[in-house]
């Protein structure tokens, strides 16, 4: 059978089923949560959010109480997947530069395929919630969302041979995710309101399921030139060459190069570290007072919140005929930084939804900064690079995910938009480490020019 070599359906199945197993396990907790605090249930049809504005009713100092549970359980589920997510992911991507892509992928679709089957028994049979710290712990110890996108990426630099064909292609791809992730969200709250949590999670695994067969039978693996070469050693030899090929990979650049690569992966960290940390802090934010939102209008502002991959998309095809790449990512942590601080102080749904317009280039830097530190090594080094890429999104996501949660909980009772003043302020940081990168390109600039002036002065004065 002729294999296809195009990764983006399976990066598009796993996104669907990603964007909406995320909601749905939010606000399945919610509710479990909700239900055995204050012994009584929620209706699924309901139009009207279960949700108390006035402060001095006993209802709302209730569902403050709600929301601190739901916020610490999210830190515990965050952190027991920490360790084993950051192991699976550096061994995976590192070994994928010999083993070749399609094992990561392969085996993180395996396990979120159990995961959500897991799921679907959990809430049919109403299990202990509890058991989901468990099975995160044992879903992370094969891999998360992070290794499979780091490994789709690694497969899509492997086909690109020119630097703005490779920008552009990662650029598609955020597309094709904001295009999945969009309608996904929009239509979540349906999925709960008509569905019911079981026969959601169950549209979530057979998502799962084809996309694995897809990957098994149908995609082909960008690196079978370098399988063909491969030899087996030992487990021992294999820890070693893992960890050699990812010192090797700041060792072999240069040192003006390791010093960019450096403050790139920095920069790019610290600004996933934000955007990640703060994501499910929204779902929450909405269901509290005084927006009191339901699963419809949460599933209208995450589909608000996608459009920000296709516009993101549109941002970058279109500035790269006019700037630099560094100005597009400029342009997208600064806009970002409006929302946030905006999303502060929204107190109507309308302005909830308005301020999701100042997010129209979050993806923007993401995708620049992936781009231009892959332009940085060697064609040899991008499963390394991605592999240290993806182990510091995990470390950071959930480092991020665990210590928003944890502010939030300390602040909610005080004020709810203390975490988006808080991000808003932490992502100057990398928009001081861009300076950087832009001063010390600028004096390379100016160096190599005033290089090229005194060569062209001494050849005329040797003409003389």
């Amino acid at each position: 059978m002729k294999k296809i070599f195009l990764v983006e359906p399976a990066i598009c199945l796993s996104a669907f089923a990603m964007t909406l197993i995320t909601p749905l396990t939010t606000q399945y907790v919610y509710r479990r949560i909700w239900q055995e605090t204050g012994n009584y249930s929620i209706a699924l049809d309901s139009n009207i959010s279960e949700c108390e504005k006035n402060k001095s009713s006993p209802i709302f100092a209730f569902q403050e109480e709600v929301q601190k549970k739901v916020s610490l359980f999210n830190l515990q589920m965050d952190i027991s997947g920490l360790i084993p997510g950051l192991v699976s992911t550096f061994i995976l991507l590192s070994h994928s530069d010999h083993l070749g892509r399609k094992f990561p992928l392969i085996l993180t679709s395996a396990s979120a395929l159990v995961t959500s089957a897991w799921l679907c028994l959990l809430s049919y049979f109403a299990f202990p919630f509890q058991f989901l710290i468990v099975s995160t712990f044992i879903g992370a110890l094969f891999g998360n969302s992070t290794t499979f996108l780091g490994a789709s990426f690694a497969y899509i630099v492997d086909q690109c041979k020119e630097e703005k064909q490779r920008t552009i292609r990662i650029a598609i791809t955020d597309f094709l995710l904001g295009i999945v992730t969009g309608l996904t969200g929009l239509s979540s709250g349906y999925f709960i309101r008509e569905l019911g949590f079981v026969w959601s999670f169950f549209i979530v695994t057979m998502a799962l399921t084809v996309n694995l067969i897809y990957i098994l039978f149908f995609l082909g693996d960008s690196m079978e030139e370098s399988l063909s070469q491969t030899v087996s050693i030992s487990c021992s030899e294999g820890f070693k060459n893992l960890f050699y090929r990812t010192y090797m990979l700041f060792k072999n650049a240069a040192g003006g190069q390791r010093s960019l690569l450096c403050l790139l992966l920095f920069t790019m960290i610290t600004y996933f570290f934000v955007i990640l940390g703060i994501s499910p802090i929204f779902i929450l934010y909405e269901l509290n007072s005084p927006l009191c939102w339901n699963e419809v209008l949460i599933g209208y502002g995450s589909a608000l919140s996608s459009i920000s991959f296709l516009s993101s998309f549109l941002g970058i095809w279109g500035f790269s005929y006019c700037m630099e790449d560094i100005y597009m990512a400029f342009i997208g942590i600064v806009t970002t930084m409006a929302g946030m601080a905006m999303t502060a102080f929204a107190r109507t749904t309308l302005m909830m939804l308005l301020v999701r317009l100042l997010f129209l280039f979050t993806i923007v830097p993401l995708s620049v900064l992936r781009s231009m530190m892959s332009k940085v090594v060697r064609p040899t080094e991008h499963g390394t690079l991605f592999a240290c890429i993806a182990f510091l999104e995990t470390l950071g996501g959930v480092t991020a995910v665990s210590t928003f949660n944890g502010i939030y909980s300390a602040t909610v009772a005080w004020y709810p938009g203390f975490t988006f003043l808080l991000s808003a302020g932490l992502l100057l940081i990398p928009v001081i480490s861009l300076c950087v990168v832009k001063c010390r390109s600028w004096n390379k600039r100016s160096n190599a020019l005033l290089i090229q002036e005194e060569s062209n002065e001494d050849a005329s004065d040797q003409c003389c």
